[in-house]
């Protein structure tokens, strides 16, 4: 085990916590098979003032290097997403009692309500269950346990189909391949590029 550095004066301290916030800042962006050692180095040389310990051009080479091959990387996690997403639609259209629009949108009525049904310009209020098609949960206002309220035409186009055709009351599974979710870029970490998604959708009332 490494002794830690005994750190006593405030500019020691104080340094140290700099390090601290540099080091935070670069490990929540780090790229596979950083070298902390040379990081350290580089800023070392930094601030002594010291002449680059290797050429300019060879630094922007390596980082042009590793960008390929994160857009590389991430090209294939995008190509798993989008054929585990066929597939997944691909075998859940064959189920009874599952409808498939010309979009390309599936849904399963679980339960029929008899009122009205929204429009494009409508707003709603709706209780929802979101996951990915392998069960994972990635939002959900039942769990919250607090119903969600927006326009019809402000979802995503596989919400926006959905909706119109559901009399208040009714509640919908809706199996919804990328193009109608998220598309090729997918929505913050949870729901990845090329993502079908499932959701449990109960239509509660028509707000406006």
């Amino acid at each position: 085990m490494t002794d830690k550095p005994t750190l006593t004066s405030n500019e020691e301290i104080a340094s140290y916590g700099i390090g601290r916030q540099v080091g935070d800042q670069i490990a929540s962006n780090a790229f596979s098979g950083i070298v902390p050692e040379a990081v350290a180095q580089g800023l070392v040389d930094s601030l002594k003032g010291a002449a680059l310990a290797i050429p300019g051009e060879e630094i922007n080479k390596a980082f042009q290097a590793l960008q390929n091959r994160i857009q590389a990387e991430e090209a294939e996690k995008a190509k798993k997403f989008a054929a585990e997403g066929e597939a997944f639609l691909a075998e859940n259209a064959k189920k009874e009692g599952i409808v498939v629009t010309e979009s390309g949108l599936q849904y399963e009525i679980l339960s029929v309500g008899d009122g009205d049904k929204p429009t494009l310009t409508s707003k709603v209020k709706t209780h929802y269950h979101g996951t990915l098609v392998d069960g994972t949960v990635f939002d959900s206002s039942v769990n919250r346990g607090q119903p969600a309220e927006f326009p019809v035409n402000g979802v995503i186009a596989g919400w926006t189909e959905a909706l119109q055709m559901m009399p208040v009351g009714s509640k919908w599974r809706l199996y919804v391949p990328y193009q109608l979710a998220y598309g090729e870029r997918g929505a913050g970490g949870a729901i990845g590029p090329y993502a079908a998604l499932v959701f449990e959708v109960e239509l509660l009332e028509i707000t406006g």
